[in-house]
C-alpha cells in the first residue's frame, strides 16, 4: 500500500467522528426543544447548558478535524 493512499484511510477514519457529532448535536437540541416546551419558565437556565453541550461537542468535530490535517500534511 501507498504512503499516500495510508494517509487518505486515516484522514478519513479521523473524519468518521464528525457522524458520532452531527448525531450529538441533533439530540442536544431536539431534547432542548422538548424541554422548553414543557417548562417554558426554565428556558434561560436550559439554553445555557444546551450552549455548554454544544460547545463541548463541536470541540470533538475541532479535534476530529485537526487529526486528519494533521494526518494528511504531516
Amino acid at each position: 500500500m501507498d504512503v499516500e493512499a495510508a494517509k487518505m484511510i486515516g484522514a478519513g477514519l479521523a473524519v468518521f467522528a464528525l457522524l458520532g457529532v452531527g448525531i450529538g448535536l441533533g439530540n442536544i437540541f431536539s431534547s432542548l426543544l422538548s424541554g422548553i416546551s414543557r417548562n417554558p419558565e426554565a428556558s434561560k437556565e436550559l439554553f445555557s447548558k444546551a450552549i455548554l453541550g454544544f460547545a463541548l461537542t463541536e470541540s470533538v468535530a475541532l479535534l476530529a478535524f485537526i487529526v486528519s490535517l494533521l494526518i494528511l500534511f504531516k
